[in-house]
C-alpha cells in the first residue's frame, strides 16, 4: 500500500538525526506511552459518540504511534514496522484455527476456549522457569479496574474463584465492614487498603454477573455527567448557584434528573 509506505517515510524524516523535528527525535518507547494511551481513550470517545468522521483521524493518530514504536526499534535494529506486521498476522491465523485451518467447534463458548488456550500456550513458551505465572504478562499499566478484572479471570483458569457471584455479594459484605472499622478507627492506611479491597470485590462480583467494570464505570460517569448538567441547566433557568442550594433542593434535582435526562 503506497499510503502506508509513505507514512513510514514521513515517520523516518521526523527522526532524521539532522534533518528531522527536535521533539520526535528526543521521544523514547517510554516518553511516548502517555500519547499512545491517550489516543487509545480518544478513539474509545469517538466511538462512544458515533462520530465515525472524526473517527477515521483518531485510528490515524494511534496508528502514528505504532509506527512511531516500530522506527525506533528500526533504529536500535530490534525489529521494524514489517515484523510487527508479521507477528499479527501470525497470531491471528495461529488463534483462529476455525477459520485459517480445519479446526471445527460448535459454539461461541468453544471459539472463546481455545482463545484462551493458545494464548496460555504461548504465554508458556515464551516464560522460562525461573517467571512464570499464570498472572504473568498482564500488563501493569492498565487501567486499574480492566487490570483487576484480568488478573481475576487468570487467577479463576486455575480454580481460584468464587463458583458464583451470590458469594461474592458476601464477600463485598465483609469488605464493606471492614471498611467501616477502618473508619471508626481513623487509621488512613487502613482506610485506603479497605477501599482497594471493596473496589477489588466490585470488579469480581461484576465479572462473575458477565460485567465490564471498566465500561460499567465509563457509562456510569456519562450518565451522572448527563445528570449533573442537567441539574446545572435548571439551576441556570432559576437563575441560582449550585453551592447557594440547599442538599434537599440538590436530591430534588436529582431525582427529577433521573427522569427527564435519561431519556434525551
Amino acid at each position: 500500500m503506497q499510503n502506508l509506505q509513505r507514512l513510514l517515510e514521513i515517520m523516518t524524516a521526523l527522526r532524521h538525526p539532522e534533518t528531522g523535528c527536535p521533539w520526535d527525535n528526543k521521544q523514547t518507547f517510554k516518553t511516548i506511552v502517555p500519547y499512545t494511551l491517550e489516543e487509545a481513550y480518544e478513539v474509545a470517545d469517538t466511538i462512544e459518540r458515533g462520530d465515525m468522521r472524526e473517527l477515521k483521524d483518531e485510528l490515524g493518530d494511534l496508528l502514528f504511534q505504532v509506527v512511531f514504536y516500530a522506527q525506533m526499534a528500526k533504529e536500535q535494529g530490534l525489529f521494524d514496522f514489517s515484523d510487527v506486521v508479521d507477528a499479527i498476522n501470525d497470531k491471528l491465523t495461529r488463534r483462529h484455527p476455525h477459520v485459517f485451518a480445519d479446526a471445527k467447534f460448535d459454539t461461541e463458548q468453544a471459539v472463546h476456549d481455545n482463545w484462551e488456550k493458545t494464548k496460555s500456550a504461548e504465554r508458556d513458551a515464551q516464560s522460562n522457569a525461573e517467571k512464570v505465572s499464570i498472572l504473568h504478562g498482564v500488563a501493569k499499566s492498565l487501567p486499574a479496574l480492566k487490570r483487576a478484572q484480568k488478573l481475576q479471570k487468570r487467577a479463576a483458569r486455575v480454580g481460584f474463584d468464587w463458583p458464583a457471584a451470590e458469594p461474592v455479594l458476601a464477600k463485598l459484605k465483609e469488605e464493606m465492614d471492614e471498611l467501616q472499622e477502618a473508619m471508626k478507627s481513623h487509621d488512613e492506611v487502613a482506610v485506603f487498603e479497605e477501599t482497594g479491597d471493596l473496589i477489588f470485590t466490585c470488579v469480581n462480583l461484576a465479572r462473575h454477573l458477565q460485567v465490564d467494570s471498566e465500561e460499567a464505570l465509563r457509562q456510569c460517569n456519562h450518565k451522572f455527567e448527563r445528570r449533573f448538567r442537567f441539574i446545572e441547566t435548571q439551576l441556570l433557568q432559576q437563575g441560582k448557584k449550585i453551592e447557594q442550594c440547599a442538599a434537599e433542593e440538590l436530591e430534588a434535582l436529582w431525582n427529577k434528573s433521573k427522569l427527564d435526562s435519561d431519556v434525551h
